[in-house]
């Protein structure tokens, strides 16, 4: 953790030196979207002023928003792994564009078909299945995590397979208990069935390398909001899937790859932001020592925030463990770190999680309760719905300093709202 360059990397970030009333923010509400550096929102400011045009034209402006546009794809083919940048699919996000595919992949699809879907998925990558199930007469088959290792089993998922399974819809990691699933075997076995595999990788992109080849996936989702970048997601199909689909579109409208995918006028000034966010990465990879391409330059980076991150994950873990009557939802093991990302969620027996993040948003620490789209876990688990969980999720802009303050606050909140109960 000594090594990682924690101070520079803050600097990059304008809205870590922001105050309210002269309290600092603690922003460790990251997994519901992450803060920006200032490259990122100069490039969308400079998109904005200097190659404002829609594309098809001949003339300066309208060429330069294009180069926008191909950057911000072969961006995206670097930070997750792609072999042609005719493979990334840009969009509004993750949600949209999992609707999007759904409905074209039910082209291909006849009643009777199954789906399977997780119970550890956020509820982008469950309603948009269980809605085509309902339009098509498709078969919806559930598959829950083990509540012990807290992942998704390769025996379960085997279990459910059948010569009818189209599908399996999976997530890389949880946005609830920060459980990294073993995609890669998960996915050897779906792709044994004969099944198409679309992951879900929005919690995992900010803290892990993707490697989509590697998977062997057919689709993996993420939004850049959570890594660092603007509002908007990113689909990535294999090419020899993706050709062979016929999506909604207009009928004048390209039908090349991935053009054919991507619904109307793009967000051109995001892509630029999109691009800033994957070469934030692989600034940091070089300034991590790596002199590569930029592919092995994000590689780097993501060697040394792991290591930052999980450091600062253990110390979290160990100081809401003491807590009695807390219980904490995923992952504790300090040898099973490299199975989480850090987000850490917990629920407090007798207390309201929405009781303890108002007070601790009073002190300017900023995190979530609730189900947080993690619907089929807390059902799973048994938690209340309207209640949900506390969750706490860090980003390798967060600081020691800050989760020690946190972890204070933690302690000292819930012990006045126990002596308050009393």
């Amino acid at each position: 953790m000594a090594n990682f360059p924690i101070e520079a990397v803050r600097g990059k970030f304008p809205a870590l030196s922001l105050t309210d009333k002269g309290r600092r923010r603690i922003y460790l509400d990251n997994p519901a979207g992450t803060q920006v550096p200032q490259a990122v929102a100069d490039a969308v400011s400079r998109c904005l002023l200097a190659t404002n045009a829609n594309l098809g034209g001949f003339f300066e402006t309208a060429v330069a928003a294009q180069q926008v546009v191909d950057d911000a794809h072969a961006a995206m083919a670097d930070f997750l792994g792609a072999a042609s940048v005719e493979e990334i699919i840009i969009g509004a996000n993750m949600t949209t564009l999992t609707y999007h595919m759904s409905r074209t992949l039910g082209r291909t699809m006849k009643p009777g078909d199954e789906i399977i879907v997780t119970r550890m998925d956020h509820e982008g990558n469950v309603s948009p299945w269980l809605q085509l199930a309902e339009d098509l007469g498709l078969v919806v088959r559930f598959l829950p995590f083990d509540e012990q290792s807290w992942q998704v089993e390769e025996a379960a998922l085997q279990a459910l397979l059948s010569e009818k399974t189209r599908l399996v819809a999976l997530n890389y990691a949880s946005n609830l208990t920060g459980s990294i699933n073993r995609v890669k075997a998960l996915t050897a076995i779906a792709k044994q069935a004969g099944a198409l595999v679309y992951v879900d990788a929005v919690q995992f992109a900010p803290h892990g390398l993707i490697d989509v080849q590697a998977l062997g996936c057919d689709f993996l989702v993420c939004s850049a909001y959570k890594f660092f970048g603007p509002h908007m997601g990113i689909l990535w199909g294999r090419r020899e899937v993706i050709d062979a689909l016929k999506p909604y579109k207009c009928r004048c409208s390209s039908n090349g790859l991935p053009e054919r995918f991507e619904l109307g006028t793009p967000q051109i000034e995001l892509m630029a932001g999109l691009t800033a966010a994957v070469e934030y990465f692989a600034d940091l990879g070089a300034a991590a020592g790596e002199g590569g391409s930029r592919r092995q330059r994000v590689a780097r980076a993501f060697d040394v925030s792991i290591a930052y991150e999980n450091a600062l994950a253990q110390r979290l873990i160990e100081g809401l463990s003491d807590i009695e009557g807390l219980a904490i939802r995923g992952i504790t093991d300090p040898e099973r770190l490299s199975e989480r990302v850090p987000t850490v969620s917990f629920t407090v027996e007798g207390i309201a999680p929405e009781t303890i993040v108002r007070q601790m948003n009073a002190e300017n620490i900023f995190l979530w309760s609730g189900h947080n789209y993690a619907w089929e876990i807390v059902h799973q688990l048994g938690i209340p719905q309207e209640q949900g969980v506390v969750r706490i999720g860090i980003a390798h802009y967060n600081t020691a300093a800050e989760i020690d303050e946190t972890l204070e606050s933690v302690h000292r909140v819930i012990a006045m709202l126990r002596q308050q109960r009393s």
